[in-house]
């Protein structure tokens, strides 16, 4: 399910950029920066890069799970969808020589999502439909933890956005329980 948003995101960014940019080939692309050996990723040279730096429980758009009447006239139980909160950093990787481009492609990418900052089904084709949209928003942190942030990626500061993702649901559709269905609310008199 996370893979699936952040590959969705980088899909729709490549397509904007395709539009605006005339490319043939993805700019966009789901990966890290860094190897864990230290080593730069090949395939994230000279690419808009979006990255999973966290990703959290969110604990406030919780509603009671319900159930669904079954065919034999019970009551199926289903665990309450999981929302998470995805932070996601997006990073122009161009090198010196291309500096401009890193500007130009996170510029755009600012743009189409500031454009664009809800994913859903009707608006974005192509969302797993498990997810029933992406919401996101632009985290503004402060020099010392984004100092820390690029310390723990085992990255020098490349030209950057960090984004709350929000409203990822995960819900395996599992049924966790049955119970009767009551259909008679008729009082029982005892005589």
């Amino acid at each position: 399910m996370i893979s699936a948003a952040l590959s969705h995101m980088a899909h729709q960014l490549n397509q904007q950029f395709r539009i605006n940019f005339q490319l043939a080939e993805d700019v966009a692309v789901v990966s890290n920066l860094v190897e864990l050996d230290g080593s730069v990723t090949p395939n994230a040279n000279n690419k808009l890069v979006l990255t999973l730096v966290n990703v959290e429980k969110d604990t406030v758009p919780y509603r009671p799970s319900g159930g669904v009447r079954g065919l034999d006239d019970r009551l199926l139980q289903n665990n309450a969808p999981l929302f998470l909160n995805l932070y996601v950093m997006v990073s122009a990787n161009f090198g010196a020589g291309n500096y401009t481009e890193a500007l130009k492609y996170i510029s755009q990418a600012v743009a189409f999502f500031q454009m664009k900052p809800v994913l859903d089904q009707r608006n974005s084709p192509g969302l797993d439909r498990r997810i029933d949209r992406l919401v996101l928003d632009i985290e503004n942190l402060p020099i010392p933890d984004l100092n820390n942030l690029w310390s723990l990626l085992g990255g020098r500061y490349l030209p950057s956005m960090f984004y709350k993702v929000r409203m990822v649901t995960v819900d395996a559709g599992a049924v966790s329980g049955q119970l009767p269905f009551i259909t008679d609310l008729q009082p029982v008199v005892k005589g």
